[in-house]
């Protein structure tokens, strides 16, 4: 419990109609001195019980959760304002919380709470969030949300997972430009956590490293000397960490960048008009001692090796 005190607290907020021990799951599959053993991860469940069908039925056990309602344009809402409170009187009773991290609803609801903090609306005793990670998120499209939450771009560090083959990628393209500075972490999957490979695995090993310096001066004093040297901990040799790759979490640009080339040895070449010329010559003086065609292809063929 201690060792928990000390850590940076994340508030992890799942996606529509899945519950927080399958965010966790998801979450596990990346490589865990990403964020496991820097922070404690807080995974609360939805407000409210699934109100139908979930995608995840036959994957991974119920209960499932949402946060709130919504029509198939996304512009109109149910039970969002009661969601919003819900979560900020949790965020006051078990925080402070140094950062956000969401996957889809979850995600949008994250940055939903970052632009409202900005902008005074909530949240106005907690301290600033400095941390953002994004997963398959976007923006909210009701106009009278979008001119208060994206009034200005949102000033906290921010991670974006975009997938290529994911419904929403355009989407998460929009909420990544309401923050300033972000990084977008690009992988070909669809709509999901993805399993990252080892280019998107260093980029958030920096990420969060910088996370870490910028934040020692808020951290208990028993944890300076570690980030002193927090960036080279995070530094794995190559030779004693396997990238966490999955067959389709690479496309074929990375997958030509990750192999190790090596250089063809150089051959020498023999000039094929020497070669001739020494062979024919080689002939001659065998015709001119009269030595038999068996004794004869002997020397001949120390001719070409030796070349």
């Amino acid at each position: 419990m201690e060792e928990q005190n000390q850590k940076m607290k994340i508030l992890c907020l799942h996606g529509f109609r899945t519950s927080g021990k399958f965010l966790e799951k998801q979450i596990s599959k990346w490589d865990p001195s990403l964020f496991l053993h820097h922070f404690h991860l807080d995974y609360p469940d939805g407000l409210y019980g699934a109100g139908g069908k979930s995608d995840i039925e036959g994957i991974f056990p119920p209960p499932y959760f949402e946060w709130f309602q919504f029509d198939k344009d996304f512009t109109e809402y149910t039970n969002l304002e009661e969601c919003i409170s819900y979560l900020c009187q949790y965020i006051t009773q078990n925080g402070p919380f140094h950062g956000l991290l969401g996957f889809s609803q979850g995600a949008t609801l994250c940055a939903l709470l970052l632009g409202y903090k900005a902008q005074g609306k909530v949240l106005k005793e907690h301290p600033p969030f400095k941390m953002f990670v994004s997963i398959s998120g976007s923006k909210f499209r009701d106009p009278s949300i979008c001119e208060v939450a994206y009034k200005d771009k949102i000033e906290v560090k921010s991670v974006h997972f975009i997938g290529a083959k994911d419904w929403l990628r355009l989407p998460s393209e929009e909420l990544a430009n309401a923050f300033h500075d972000p990084l977008i972490i690009r992988h070909p999957q669809g709509h999901t956590v993805p399993r990252l490979d080892e280019t998107s695995t260093e980029q958030l090993h920096k990420w969060i490293a910088d996370i870490l310096v910028q934040s020692k001066g808020d951290i208990c004093d028993g944890e300076h000397d570690e980030l002193k040297n927090v960036e080279e901990t995070m530094k794995i040799d190559d030779e004693e960490r396997k990238p966490i790759i999955n067959n389709n979490s690479m496309d074929a640009s990375e997958f030509e960048r990750s192999e190790v080339k090596e250089e063809t040895p150089k051959q020498n070449i023999i000039n094929p008009l020497i070669l001739s010329r020494i062979v024919i010559e080689f002939k001659f003086g065998c015709y001119g001692t009269h030595v038999g065609d068996d004794v004869s292809i002997i020397p001949l063929m120390c001719v070409v090796i030796i070349c």
